[in-house]
């Protein structure tokens, strides 16, 4: 039996679930959810609590009874909660800023990079070279985050670029003269 999936969902007070088949939607003080699940897990909803259960022991049917307890535990974190990651811009002439829902990012590339925050993600920029994004949504936070990201990794040699907070960059050793 999957240690997670047979872990039930908590429900806290303020969060209101609705479980239709396998739809489930999940109402909270930071807003609403709505998640469609496989057919092959049934998702039960008691007082207090949500469980997750699986008809039968087949390699499929496992991996994704845990997925489904995971899916729910992120949608009611989410809408209570919510999320946030959070970037680091290091490098000279290096920064970020932020105009309504428009991120402008200044890269060392001959123009600025513009995004824009996707529906149901805010991102904020307290100072020049951190970046907050924040949502309800686990999955489109680390989507939005990534894409960040991706428009100036952070290079091995001098660190520069974005990376995530809790990220480490393993340094390079450079050309030697003789």
């Amino acid at each position: 039996m999957s240690r997670i999936g047979r872990m039930p969902v908590e429900i806290p007070a303020g969060v209101e679930i609705k479980v239709d088949g396998h739809t489930v939607t999940v109402k909270g003080p930071k807003g609403e959810l709505t998640r469609e699940f496989p057919q092959a897990i049934s998702i039960k909803q008691e007082e207090g609590k949500i469980e997750v259960s699986r008809p039968n022991d087949e390699k499929e049917t496992k991996a994704l009874h845990g997925l489904t307890r995971a899916l729910l535990h992120n949608m009611v974190v989410g809408v209570t909660t919510g999320f946030e990651k959070k970037l680091e811009i290091n490098g000279v002439g290096y920064r970020a800023a932020k105009q309504g829902s428009t991120l402008t990012l200044s890269l060392g590339y001959s123009h600025p990079v513009i995004m824009e925050d996707p529906e149901g993600v805010t991102t904020d920029v307290p100072d020049q070279t951190h970046i907050i994004v924040r949502g309800i949504d686990k999955e489109l936070v680390g989507q939005h985050a990534a894409n960040i990201r991706s428009k100036r990794g952070p290079e091995p040699y001098k660190g520069k670029g974005i990376k995530y907070d809790y990220e480490t960059i393993r340094r390079k050793v450079g050309k030697t003269g003789k």
